[in-house]
């Protein structure tokens, strides 16, 4: 006979699963501000090891949230993230979430110079003064010219999420943005990915519009 499984009502489900990750996570303290995004990105990949590897630059958090609040758009490196964060949430305050990824242009420099459409994206991206949030969870080469076009002054975002999946230049990538000044969220390592992403900006947003 099948044991019976208790069944949560889904209103109740997300509530039932951040109070079993803080059961688990015991009394390990954290930043009252690097908590919420700490326990959300543990909550959408139900790994622990985030609590370990996140690390969030000093007053990254307060840089975004300023940003968000002044109408800055997040821009990512993949469709996925982006239709990952809430758009509800950010467009309250007048922003937008943005991938060029599947941007015609885009695909056609990529082709034409040899270099990834990622890439492209980020300088498609640094014309617009009101893209002030990077969420980069899949491609290092986009945080690679992120890092390139702060360090030649071409752009000074208020939050670079970078968080690359992988194992090809991506704890290289993450290196590079520790050393630009800029405010950061990162996945020390090689993990990472799209969902995290958008788990880190969706964090933010909700701290912000639950105050």
């Amino acid at each position: 006979m099948l044991e019976q499984i208790e069944v949560v009502k889904p209103q109740d489900i997300e509530k039932r699963s951040f109070e079993i990750l803080s059961e688990i996570l015991g009394q390990r303290k954290f930043d009252p501000l690097h908590e919420p995004i700490i326990k959300r990105v543990i909550h959408t990949t139900a790994d622990f090891e985030y609590a370990d590897i996140l690390n969030i630059s000093p007053n990254a958090i307060e840089s975004a949230i300023k940003a968000l609040k002044s109408g800055s758009n997040i821009v990512t490196d993949t469709n996925m993230a982006a239709s990952g964060i809430n758009k509800k949430s950010i467009g309250r305050f007048g922003g937008k979430v943005l991938c060029f990824m599947a941007d015609e242009d885009v695909a056609e420099r990529s082709q034409n110079e040899g270099i990834t459409r990622a890439s492209v994206c980020m300088d498609k991206a640094s014309v617009n003064s009101q893209n002030q949030i990077f969420a980069i969870g899949n491609a290092p080469t986009a945080l690679i010219r992120l890092c390139e076009m702060i360090q030649e002054e071409k752009i000074s975002p208020s939050l670079v999420v970078g968080v690359p999946v992988g194992f090809v230049n991506v704890v290289e990538s993450k290196n590079l943005l520790k050393k630009t000044g800029i405010p950061y969220i990162i996945t020390e390592g090689r993990k990472g990915g799209s969902t995290v992403a958008a788990a880190i900006m969706n964090a933010i947003l909700y701290m912000i519009t639950e105050r």
